[in-house]
């Protein structure tokens, strides 16, 4: 793709179910902002260069999620005087950067939305090849897919450790090297932000919703300014929200454990009861106590595995995710023919 290609969108279909878009707003991007102060620079620059790219209008929302620094002043100095539209929202506090994802798609008004970091290791003109798919009107999410990562060894290694138990825990439909950048579809977006789960991850909902999904692969760049806010910590929560928000493996293994451990008790019932037959064992009531507490500690476990089963269909309904998403629908008056 030359850097002098544009994107004309094609025309809606009539009848079809997406709203009407915005009549001044195509794209839409959405930047979570937090110890992002010496990037906001280059980014309005690199923003402005995708904005010439675009025949149609962009609007970019940042949302300033508590930031610490003087990423709010600075924003607010420089947007009046930027190329694209903008928008600036302020949280109250650190909410975390999928809910101020969330607070941005929710505001955003373009008929395809882009979500990206505001740190520069994913390039915004990763954003112009996202709305490009999704002009085509052949998938309704794109996601990018790591080619590469320039970052430190350790740093590199424990993601790549970290996105592995993800996906054989999780989702095992995550790219490898995780989702950090995604765009879609207006419809795709009110369906994702209409799930108002918290303590949840907004990256595999957006893997469980479905729709028509497209990758693009690109390579990470260096990060040039400050430090990543992505912990240890906050992947750990990350990883533990999302288990217990797509999976019951928790509660499989403790069934498992429970049944397991009953079959163990049951052969060692036998062997302590050869023993004590044969003499092995001298020591009155240590077969009576050794199987009743073998046996019994591993009911339990069984048993509140198969509470937690329970337990977890009940979370599963307080979630209120629909039972099915429609993607798209159209119909025709009575009486007119078409050919199947």
């Amino acid at each position: 793709m030359s850097p002098a290609s544009t994107i004309t969108p094609p025309p809606r279909p009539a009848g079809g179910s997406e709203p009407e878009p915005t009549p001044s707003v195509t794209y839409s991007i959405v930047i979570p902002v937090y110890r992002n102060e010496e990037s906001i620079a280059p980014l309005l620059e690199r923003l402005a260069t995708l904005t010439r790219r675009l025949d149609e209008p962009l609007e970019v929302v940042f949302v300033v999620d508590g930031s610490p620094d003087g990423s709010l002043a600075l924003l607010r100095e420089r947007l009046p005087y930027q190329r694209f539209a903008s928008r600036l929202v302020c949280l109250s506090r650190n909410f975390g950067s999928f809910a101020a994802i969330r607070t941005g798609l929710q505001l955003s008004g373009g008929s395809y939305v882009g979500v990206m970091a505001a740190d520069l290791q994913e390039p915004p003109e990763l954003m112009f090849d996202f709305f490009e798919v999704l002009c085509g009107g052949d998938a309704d999410v794109v996601v990018g897919t790591r080619l590469s990562r320039a970052d430190p060894g350790p740093s590199a290694l424990a993601a790549r450790l970290f996105w592995r138990l993800y996906r054989r825990l999780v989702q095992r439909d995550m790219p490898a090297g995780g989702i950090d950048v995604f765009g879609c579809t207006a419809v795709f977006r009110d369906h994702l932000v209409a799930l108002g789960e918290s303590h949840s991850s907004l990256v595999g909902l957006t893997l469980w919703l479905g729709f028509r999904r497209a990758e693009v692969p690109y390579a990470r760049q260096t990060r040039e300014h400050g430090v990543s806010a992505w912990t240890l910590r906050k992947k750990a929560r990350y990883l533990s929200d999302s288990i217990f928000s797509f999976t019951d493996l928790p509660i499989r293994l403790l069934l498992a454990v429970g049944v397991g451990g009953m079959l163990i008790s049951l052969l060692l019932a036998v062997a302590v009861a050869v023993a004590r037959l044969s003499g092995a064992i001298e020591v009155s009531g240590y077969a009576a106590t050794i199987t009743v507490i073998t046996f019994f500690a591993a009911l339990n476990l069984a048993g509140l595995g198969i509470i937690g089963a329970y337990v977890w269909r009940c979370f599963e309904n307080t979630k209120r995710r629909p039972g099915a998403v429609v993607m798209a629908q159209q119909s025709w008056p009575p009486g007119e023919h078409r050919e199947r």
